[in-house]
């Protein structure tokens, strides 16, 4: 198969995972949101475990630790991620699945602001005037709702400061993700057992399709971003650019269709500002890539 189409399989497999998510953890009610993760973190551990040792070469995740520094700047993404995965599961079972699109409409562009702030990387006419836009839709969702859309902008900033982080450690997204997982563990463990002994863990044999699907959270989580990196390796950073879009669009038809929540005027007028800020933004990164020799 040609590189190019296998690349946008992979990469459209992982964004159509992303954006069903929001399916997947509704269906793990009524387990709580804590349970949910560290039901994540522990499926994911032992899932990241083999394949690092089928597609990598295990001295990687020592090397990766090498350094006091390294592993304090680790326990920095391990809460970041923490965070947003946590936020993301108790946003889904809260009817608040239109904040989670919304947020990962917004991370590219946090992600600008991060590179100017962080990185010295400077913007051009077109990138100021798309965060200028996204900065008025948010605030138009403030002024109409009367209130702050605290978990778009926390899932889209922990999701921000952990890619900047991540991008600036270079370390393999498999063994970073085995590392995070590994650090949580013990927590994740621990909070199970607790519960388990308070007769309140919903992982049982009185509920088998519950407990599989807790199960299979651990693939919820590596798989995607398995595909994404396979996309990632055939494709132009354009093309990835352009494509990660179906994920949030997906969570907001999903929110919308599927579990009835309001969109209303002021979610338009917010959305439509910040879809033409992603399009002017998008169009400029696209022209900016085809110029290059």
């Amino acid at each position: 198969m040609d590189p190019a189409v296998s690349g946008v399989l992979y990469a459209l497999a992982a964004f159509l995972l992303w954006g069903a998510a929001p399916l997947f953890f509704k269906a793990l009610q009524p387990a709580t949101p804590l349970e949910i993760l560290s039901h994540r973190v522990l499926w994911s551990l032992l899932l990241m475990v083999a394949l690092v040792l089928a597609m990598r070469d295990p001295r990687d995740v020592v090397r990766a630790l090498s350094s006091t520094g390294r592993v304090g700047i680790f326990i920095v993404t391990t809460c970041l991620v923490t965070t947003n995965w946590l936020l993301f599961i108790w946003a889904v079972n809260s009817n608040h699945i239109i904040q989670t699109s919304l947020g990962y409409y917004i991370n590219p562009l946090v992600n600008v602001i991060l590179g100017v702030l962080f990185l010295s990387e400077r913007l051009n006419r077109y990138q100021v005037f798309s965060v200028a836009l996204a900065a008025v839709g948010v605030a138009s969702l403030v002024i109409n709702l009367g209130e702050l859309p605290w978990v778009s902008l926390t899932l889209a900033v922990t999701f921000g400061f952990y890619a900047l982080i991540r991008k600036k450690m270079a370390i393999d997204p498999l063994i970073g993700l085995l590392i995070e997982t590994a650090m949580l563990t013990p927590f994740a463990a621990f909070y199970l057992i607790w519960i388990a002994s308070l007769g309140t863990a919903h992982f049982s044999l009185d509920n088998p399709g519950l407990a599989g699907l807790l199960a299979v959270s651990g693939f919820v989580t590596a798989l995607p971003l398995i595909f994404f990196n396979f996309g990632a390796q055939r494709l132009k950073l354009s093309t990835i650019g352009l494509m990660q879009y179906i994920s949030p669009t997906l969570q907001l038809a999903v929110g919308v269709l599927l579990f009835g929540e309001a969109f209303t005027l002021a979610h338009g007028i917010a959305f439509g500002l910040i879809w033409l800020a992603l399009a002017v933004y998008s169009a400029d990164a696209f022209l900016a890539h085809r110029a290059r020799p």
